[in-house]
């Protein structure tokens, strides 16, 4: 059974929860993090991504032609 989405009010992301939202595998978000694509905080050993960085992210994705 899969679980269900994050709530759009929530503020940080874990990059499991942050792949459910992009609909992208969890190894595809710790790619983009790695990368510098997509910022996230960290405290301790915890990582989290910041909702309007999910959203700048999704903001730079470039549209193909149809």
């Amino acid at each position: 059974m899969s679980s269900p989405l994050p709530t759009a009010d929530q503020l940080l992301y874990t990059p499991e929860e942050a792949a459910k939202v992009l609909r992208f595998g969890r190894s595809t978000v710790y790619e983009l993090m790695a990368a510098g694509a997509l910022k996230y905080v960290k405290r301790g050993r915890s990582r989290r991504i910041r909702r309007h960085e999910l959203e700048a992210y999704v903001n730079s994705l470039e549209l193909l032609p149809n």
